[in-house]
């Protein structure tokens, strides 16, 4: 029973697919065409697109920023003076040079708000026997000397590095100074 009404079926379908064929009932052409040329169109975009948000092909080819060494040799050199100006500037532990580097990047991560990070290089740093003190000390003064700015990353930096080797070294002068209020005028 189930084999003939099977057979019946198939027999109607192959009837409407005979017809179909016989009086020319087909999809119209735009609808044939207009998803053809729409998968074409993807296809051959999609890598344009991709290459386009790549970026520069030669990022080598920018200049180095100012305050920026290419040369490692030079980078190395300069860090080892750093340390040695460290040891000779501070006195205790804190002037060791692996007290320094993780020191100095506590202070980072803190003044950039890492503070997960911050916290891991800081059990880092309580490892080697360094002192806690001068990281207070050093973020005191890095937050007392006012805001950085974000578009000059050197200057970060190179504000840990002076409050490292001198971390009681007075703020600057305030810019905005209280000035008196013009002849006429009453601030309430």
């Amino acid at each position: 029973m189930l084999t003939h009404s099977l057979f019946r079926d198939v027999k109607i379908v192959s009837r409407e697919i005979q017809r179909t064929i016989k009086t020319g009932a087909v999809m119209p052409l735009p609808s044939r065409v207009f998803p053809a040329a729409l998968i074409a169109a993807v296809i051959l975009l999609a890598p344009l697109e991709a290459f386009a948000q790549s970026g520069d092909a030669k990022p080598a080819d920018k200049p180095p920023q100012t305050g920026q060494t290419t040369d490692p040799a030079k980078d190395s050199q300069r860090r080892a003076d750093e340390f040695a100006e460290a040891a000779a500037q501070v006195s205790g532990p804190a002037g060791n040079p692996e007290c320094v580097w993780l020191g100095r990047r506590v202070v980072n991560l803190l003044w950039r708000d890492d503070l997960d990070t911050a916290f891991r290089h800081l059990d880092l740093y309580d490892r080697f026997g360094c002192p806690g003190q001068h990281i207070q000390a050093t973020f005191r003064c890095v937050v007392r000397k006012g805001t950085i700015d974000p578009k000059a990353p050197e200057s970060l930096s190179a504000r840990v590095h002076a409050c490292w080797l001198s971390p009681a070294s007075p703020p600057p002068p305030a810019t905005a100074a209280t000035n008196p209020a013009p002849a006429g005028t009453t601030s309430k």
